[in-house]
């Protein structure tokens, strides 16, 4: 049952994540030249509906059936999505999550049936014209029933979030949010249900609370500066350096081994984001567009006129009452002995991540030896470092790694960063965590692999660098 929970809201997140950029780029647009934005420009406001309307969702319906049936099925599932998108009068992002996979593994079922049937030299007739006919049934079932279905279902939603707001009760949704954020299921909550649903509303009134739920950084920081008066040892010292990752960079996870480590902390989080939430909603803050990363700058650049200092307190009031309820709780239920247990924390956390994410029987041996590549160490070119979403620890691991090259003399080789299941396919090396191992070398066999546990403190990296060395020294 978690892991199918978790599978599904892998699937979400992964159909909204890879848009990000678009989403943001419709709310920076919005909000600087709508009628109450920075810059009022009736002009340029025309491009708000149509990227709401139509671009967004064939983006999310595109992604969807790319993961389901490649690039193939990403077409024939934005063929789909626009007849669900003509079918409704709301923009259709759950519409688009229905069509674009259904679409997608209709389609690959059907290919199935005719596969090596085809007569020579006829393959690619019969394959575009499939798609094409395919997608256009497709279309015109959304336009007739999908479309209507999924509006009707949005509407009920609607209401529902509608009741939760008109009842002050939005703030329970911390109770659920906080602690699924630490079992890894962040990605899934922010991007798979409040970012569709934030969109919508951000077109209704200007600004969405759904867009800060989950990523305010207020609690995280909060319980790290707890961690930074009021802890020992080990998790005292990191905690500073947690805490700028975290704030600045958005990287919440930086703070999940910290809950980890005293789970009786989770309390301190839903506390903190209750009063959060609490907090943005009666003083009508929110953003115009996600905040991907949840960072304070992010928070900040995404915040709409007249909604900054809303949105400061709200932060701020979520830091606080973080703070001194971790600091109450560290003192009546933590014991002493129990401060030397991060690194425990932070292995239970990788361990976590991988079972989220559902590699836990993927793994190959930790170490700086590239294995299974087809590349000379001497020819490596371009490094990518590979994480789930390719945003993230990967980001991270790539500043650290190409620091470390240019101090080596070895700037020349070109570090990247993507998503493990979009790997190029001109990478000479793949660095990427044990569990993603698998997947990795699926989405590239010709490329080296090196398996690492921690994307910031990584003993491979020196090893590595060392061999890269040897290597075009002898070549």
């Amino acid at each position: 049952m978690k892991q199918g929970v978790q599978k599904f809201g892998r699937f979400l997140s992964g159909m909204v994540m890879p848009n990000i950029g678009a989403f943001i780029a419709w709310g920076l647009i919005t909000a600087m030249f709508i009628a109450t934005g920075w810059m009022p420009n009736e002009r340029l406001a025309a491009i708000v509906g149509p990227m709401l309307t139509y671009l967004l969702p064939l983006l999310i319906g595109y992604t969807g059936g790319k993961i389901v049936y490649d690039t193939r099925g990403g077409v024939v599932g934005a063929i789909a999505t626009t007849g669900v998108i003509i079918g409704a009068s709301v923009p259709m992002f759950l519409g688009a999550m229905i069509m674009g996979p259904l679409a997608a593994y209709v389609m690959k079922k059907l290919d199935m049936l005719w596969d090596k049937k085809i007569p020579q030299g006829f393959e690619m007739l019969v394959n575009n014209f499939s798609a094409g006919i395919f997608g256009g049934i497709m279309a015109i079932l959304g336009f007739l029933a999908i479309g209507p279905s999924a509006e009707a279902i949005n509407n009920a939603l609607g209401a529902g979030v509608g009741w939760l707001v008109n009842h002050g009760l939005l703030p329970l949704t911390s109770v659920l949010v906080e602690p699924a954020k630490v079992l890894f299921l962040n990605n899934a909550i922010n991007h798979g249900v409040f970012t569709p649903l934030g969109a919508q509303q951000a077109n209704d009134v200007g600004r969405s609370i759904f867009f800060m739920i989950e990523s305010n950084p207020g609690p995280g920081l909060g319980l790290l500066l707890a961690y930074m008066f009021f802890g020992k040892g080990t998790s005292k010292a990191s905690a500073p350096g947690a805490a700028i990752i975290h704030f600045f960079g958005g990287i919440h996870e930086s703070y999940f081994p910290f809950v980890l480590m005293n789970p009786i902390l989770i309390l301190a989080m839903i506390g903190g984001g209750a009063s959060g939430v609490f907090t943005i909603n009666i003083l009508n803050g929110g953003l115009i567009g996600a905040a991907s990363p949840g960072s304070i700058i992010a928070e900040m650049t995404m915040s709409p006129k007249g909604a900054h200092l809303a949105n400061i307190i709200g932060i701020a009031v979520a830091c606080g009452v973080t703070f001194v309820l971790s600091a109450i709780l560290m003192k009546l239920f933590v014991k002493a002995e129990s401060e030397g247990d991060l690194e425990a924390s932070q292995e239970l956390m990788r361990s976590m991540k991988a079972e989220s994410k559902g590699q836990g029987l993927d793994k190959a041996p930790a170490g700086a030896q590239p294995m299974g590549g087809q590349v000379a160490l001497r020819d490596v070119r371009k490094i990518v470092f590979a994480c789930d979403a390719g945003m993230g620890s990967s980001a991270m691991g790539a500043s650290k790694l190409r620091k470390k090259l240019k101090t080596a003399g070895l700037d020349d080789i070109e570090v990247i960063h993507s998503s493990v299941d979009e790997i190029p396919q001109d990478a000479d090396l793949i660095v990427c965590h044990n569990n993603l191992s698998g997947r990795a070398k699926s989405a590239n066999p010709r490329a080296n692999l090196v398996g690492i546990t921690d994307f910031l403190n990584a003993p491979e990296y020196e090893g590595l660098i060392g061999q890269l060395k040897d290597s075009k020294g002898k070549a």
